[in-house]
């Protein structure tokens, strides 16, 4: 694949999500809003902004990638509530799956330093894939909590299922896994590969926790550093922060 046809490719990708939720959202608005409350439908429009937001985010984005090829370059690093952003991410991907469950268990006061339109992105591409290939369960399982300085983020589903020697090779771009899951859903295979870069890039860690035993899962883990002040006396070439 070309550069072109490869910057096209990863552009679609990324914007896909944001439109869907824009999409889900309004459609829901429409159909139901006799039986919707007021704080429900300020919540669902509240949701259709800022994912339009991301949207202007996105293409702007693309037209810095046209120019520099370095659109993921300018992150804006500032304290970050993980648990507010990973929540947000999951009332975005949830109207979606209608018959998911997701299963959250929080620890207070989880902070560390990200740009939080990048940390949503990751966080929205997790959970869309666990919802897409949880074929065993309805239950998407999501828990935080913090272990040797790090914020641990996990999000897992049951029913998909990464050989070891495949757990490195899903984040490069690209790659999709051959079975027969991912035979019967759609992907470019950047999803992954644009995680991995951005958490790296995040100053983070992720990897992949898989069994195949009993009830297939498959576990996305998430190391980001724990918020200390020194951070914001840090620069970054490429990145600010605020």
């Amino acid at each position: 694949m070309d550069r072109t046809k490869e910057f096209l490719s990863t552009i679609s990708h990324e914007i896909r999500t944001p439109l869907t939720s824009i999409k889900g959202f309004s459609k829901t608005i429409i159909d139901s809003y006799d039986n919707l409350t007021d704080e429900q439908k300020k919540k669902f429009l509240q949701i259709i902004y800022e994912q339009s937001q991301r949207l202007i985010n996105l293409v702007e984005n693309a037209l810095t990638a046209a120019d520099s090829d370095k659109a993921y370059n300018n992150l804006v690093f500032k304290k970050t509530d993980i648990n507010s952003i990973l929540q947000k991410s999951i009332d975005v991907v949830k109207i979606n799956y209608k018959d998911k469950k997701y299963i959250t268990n929080f620890e207070n006061n989880l902070y560390s330093m990200t740009d939080n339109d990048k940390l949503e992105q990751v966080f929205v591409n997790l959970l869309d894939n666990a919802s897409k290939y949880s074929i065993n369960s309805n239950d998407i399982e999501i828990k935080t909590y913090t272990k040797d300085k790090k914020n641990i983020i996990s999000i897992k589903n049951y029913g998909s299922y990464i050989d070891k020697k495949e757990q490195n090779a899903v984040f490069e771009k690209f790659y999709r896994i051959d079975s027969y899951l991912t035979s019967k859903t759609q992907g470019s295979g950047l999803g992954l590969y644009i995680v991995k870069m951005l958490i790296d890039k995040m100053n983070g860690n992720i990897y992949i926790n898989s069994s195949n035993d009993k009830i297939p899962f498959c576990e996305f883990i998430i190391e980001l550093p724990v918020f200390a002040i020194e951070e914001f006396t840090k620069t970054k070439k490429g990145c600010s922060y605020v």
